[in-house]
């Protein structure tokens, strides 16, 4: 069997402020860096669709009521 080691812990916070600034720094360049995808033509296709399915959908009851 291996022997178990004790694990040092260092006191201070000296040593963690210099690795918490470095991990707040790349954290913020990494979010600069983001993909930020451009939906307009997609909403503006989907509107026109919902435009011709309402203008069709009401000609269709318009012309229901014809042929009767």
């Amino acid at each position: 069997m291996s022997k178990k080691q004790k694990r040092q812990v260092s006191s201070g916070s000296i040593s963690a402020a210099p690795a918490a600034e470095k991990v707040v720094a790349s954290r913020i360049t990494t979010s600069s860096n983001e993909f930020t995808p451009d939906y307009s033509p997609v909403i503006r296709d989907l509107k026109r669709i919902g435009v011709l399915a309402g203008t069709f959908i009401a000609l269709l009851v318009v012309l229901s009521f014809f042929l009767r």
